[in-house]
């Protein structure tokens, strides 16, 4: 009897906490819809994450200039296309957008298998996917990031930030050793098939989405620029803004820097096998759902501010340890410990660097302020893989390791020491971004 009673006493508490509570924002159906469309399109991204620069460090036997080049690919639609992008999306409904970037993305990832049982895959057809992925990025992405202000009601963005990162954590956790299974079985092009077939159901799911946004009236190629210099203005206007681009970009500088080796890293220097890295990558998972679990209530706690700064020095530890650790068993512990890390930083980066870039913007300068702010911090993300790629072949791997987790150490020192970001301490209010709530400089 006290067994039973004790069995029962426990299924009560699962079910309670498998239960959401009455105002959790996954009851609300579109959120729901919108959720499972990120968690499916965020597994496929775990493949392609892996499964990419795997192709050209192992398949094509890429050099560090190379897959820093493969990164830059990646990036240089943000510069060229994010300005006009952002007074383009201000003009038409974002869905449809996001929609069509998820199918464009799914073709696009296909080609690669594809290519490569034709016999044609080369850096160069890497280079060219690279680029279409960062357009679709580029505008896709911006329209997606704007939905989200039509589902969720301003004041819990952090939350939502939060939940979807739980969602993409998710997918890190079961994503890494799936695609390290699919590579082992199939081979790293082939396994982005797999990819383009989950981004399709995420489309899928994001038809049956149904928002309502009021749209700009259409105008001329006059009001066109007149407008893009307008959300550039809003931006350069609001100090917060600034400063969090400031902060951000700096952090895309140091983690391209890393991202271009740590790969290289993994497999030269610690001799880990393409299977091998993708159950590393579980640490990145495990990271992300620490963060993503506990990071709404860190920030509600000591403020979005410096809970953006934490972000940075934890991506910084991880960086720096990886670059100091030896080329045996702890340097396998340090390169897991270094995406755990990561997943942490970045996690606690973005769901606060969003929510405060959304919170202070009127709904009709959202695309330009979203495209304008995507635009200025990756603008430092092309040098930094080159300059990753430079380290690790003019120097060593570890080299641009150290470059980045040092870089990245003093950028959160620096940051901290800026009172408007650190003194955020709750989300202000629109139009509110000049004086924004700050706690007394110490």
């Amino acid at each position: 009897m006290l067994l039973q009673n004790r069995l029962l006493a426990w299924r009560d508490r699962l079910m309670k906490m498998l239960t959401l509570p009455s105002g959790d924002l996954l009851r609300d159906r579109v959120y729901h819809r919108l959720w499972t469309s990120i968690l499916i399109s965020s597994l496929g991204g775990q493949i392609t994450m892996l499964a990419l620069p795997l192709t050209a460090a192992v398949l094509l036997n890429a050099t560090p200039t190379q897959m820093g080049l493969l990164t830059s690919m990646e990036i240089v639609p943000f510069v060229l296309f994010s300005l006009p992008g952002g007074v383009w999306l201000d003009r038409v409904r974002k869905l449809p957008v996001y929609v069509a970037g998820e199918t464009l993305l799914a073709v696009t990832v296909a080609t690669v298998p594809l290519a490569a049982w034709l016999g044609w895959l080369s850096m160069g057809w890497l280079y060219a996917v690279g680029f279409v992925l960062g357009c679709v990025y580029t505008v896709a992405g911006s329209a997606a990031q704007i939905v989200l202000t039509q589902v969720v009601p301003r004041e819990r963005l952090v939350e939502a930030h939060a939940k979807n990162a739980l969602a993409s954590s998710g997918a890190e956790v079961a994503g890494p050793g799936v695609a390290g299974l699919l590579i082992k079985l199939l081979g790293a092009p082939m396994a982005l098939a797999a990819d383009a077939l989950l981004v399709l159901v995420s489309a899928l799911i994001l038809r049956g989405i149904k928002v309502e946004e009021q749209l700009a009236a259409k105008c001329s190629g006059a009001d066109f620029w007149r407008d893009l210099k307008a959300g550039v203005s809003f931006v350069r206007q609001q100090r917060l803004l600034v400063s969090l681009a400031c902060a951000v970009g700096g952090w895309q500088l140091f983690h391209n820097g890393a991202q271009v080796v740590q790969i290289l890293f993994a497999t030269r220097v610690l001799g880990l096998s393409a299977q091998q890295v993708g159950l590393s990558y579980i640490g990145l998972g495990a990271g992300t759902v620490l963060a993503s679990v506990f990071g709404h209530r860190l920030s509600h706690r000591i403020g979005p501010g410096p809970s953006l700064v934490l972000g940075f020095g934890v991506c910084g530890l991880g960086w720096l340890t990886l670059a100091l650790a030896p080329a045996n068993a702890m340097g396998i512990a340090a390169f897991a410990f270094m995406l755990f890390a990561f997943g942490i930083g970045a996690v606690l980066i973005f769901i606060n660097f969003l929510s405060l870039r959304q919170a202070v913007t009127p709904a009709p300068l959202l695309g330009r302020m979203t495209s304008t702010m995507r635009w200025l911090i990756l603008i430092p993300a092309g040098p930094g893989a080159l300059i990753g790629g430079w380290l690790g072949e003019h120097v060593d791997l570890r080299a641009a390791l150290l470059f980045s987790g040092c870089g990245a150490l003093l950028l959160a020192f620096v940051a901290w020491r800026v009172p408007t970001i650190r003194g955020v301490r709750e989300l202000p209010k629109v139009g509110t971004a000049h004086e924004p709530e700050l706690i007394p400089s110490k």
